[in-house]
């Protein structure tokens, strides 16, 4: 099973790992959350990803959910999967949300890449739109009022 971490600015980490305490009744083995501050030292979120991540990690490697492109906790994230101890079991993916974290516990005990194939996909269909906003037609395409 591999262990996910989720590396997001603060509170967004720590609240997606209560998010999963709430649906499950406890956080999943093998998940960790590390919120990054503002203005933190990348050296040392760095640091703080390397101890989470070698805590979790396994023979079926590791899924690294994180926020935004470009910033700090993906940039750190990036940094983590290219460590020689890391390299090759680790996997990378921008822009979490509640979905694409469930898909992944869902699926962390397929092989690492169709995990996280999964979760990239949940995370992707859990983007719609509710309300006013447009109309499904019968081939569930959507049709935007103007």
């Amino acid at each position: 099973m591999a262990g996910i971490l989720i590396i997001a600015h603060a509170p967004l980490a720590s609240a997606l790992q209560e998010f999963t305490r709430h649906v499950y009744g406890e956080v999943p083995d093998r998940l960790k959350a590390l919120d990054v501050m503002a203005h933190e030292d990348a050296k040392l979120t760095l640091e703080r990803a390397v101890e989470a991540a070698q805590s979790i990690n396994s023979d079926k490697g590791l899924l690294v959910l994180t926020d935004i492109m470009g910033a700090t906790p993906a940039n750190v994230a990036s940094r983590l999967a290219h460590m020689t101890e890391f390299a090759g079991h680790v996997r990378v993916i921008a822009g979490v949300n509640l979905p694409m974290l469930m898909r992944a516990i869902a699926y962390r005990t397929e092989p690492l890449d169709s995990a996280t194939q999964k979760a990239m996909h949940g995370g992707q269909q859990g983007i719609i739109p509710i309300g006013h906003m447009g109309h499904i037609d019968d081939n569930n395409k959507m049709e935007v009022k103007d």
